[in-house]
């Protein structure tokens, strides 16, 4: 705690008569407050709670062997989009033609009202996203996407390897269209 100093001067008198007061000297023993002080730190280290990764929730479909088990989809309520490098995007409606007519390409500022102009379009029930990244798409593009769906409320969402088929028409367009 705290201590005071009571010893006498110890000193001689200056001349007759004189009193010299005495001089009383103050310490202050901090080794209680640093003790507090960690306790305090212990404390809220052990009470506080960490951070939770934040991290995106999917809800995916049970896998079945059977393929009459599987989920069907119409055709005519299908949106199929495929991500390509250099933050190209491709898409088409339903199946795909056999000489690749409906397969378009477009970018990230315009696939949401692609987007909302299907959905709008198409029974509620009916209404399904198929997403392919390519091989050389990027993880950024990928989570853009999924966002994209949160965004327009897109219950139904699938991501699916991409063929061969439209992995050829991919490269074909790029080649044409310049992208590097």
């Amino acid at each position: 705690m705290a201590e005071m100093d009571t010893s006498g001067g110890g000193g001689h008198k200056k001349g007759p008569g004189v009193k010299k007061s005495k001089k009383l000297s103050t310490r202050v023993d901090l080794t209680p407050m640093v003790d507090l002080g960690f306790l305090l730190i212990t404390f809220f280290i052990f009470t506080t709670t960490m951070s939770q990764p934040t991290a995106m929730k999917l809800f995916l479909p049970k896998d079945t062997e059977k393929p009459e088990e599987q989920n069907k989809v119409k055709a005519s309520g299908a949106l199929t989009i495929m991500l390509s490098k250099n933050d190209a995007v491709f898409y088409y409606e339903g199946e795909l033609a056999p000489d690749g007519s409906n397969f378009k390409s477009t970018n990230f500022k315009e696939i949401r009202t692609i987007i909302i102009d299907k959905k709008k379009a198409t029974d509620p029930k009916d209404f399904v996203v198929v997403l392919k990244p390519g091989p050389e798409s990027t993880y950024k593009n990928t989570v853009d996407l999924l966002d994209e769906m949160s965004i327009n409320e897109v219950k139904r969402y699938a991501m699916v390897d991409i063929s061969e088929t439209e992995l050829m028409l991919m490269k074909a367009t790029e080649s044409a269209s310049g992208v590097k």
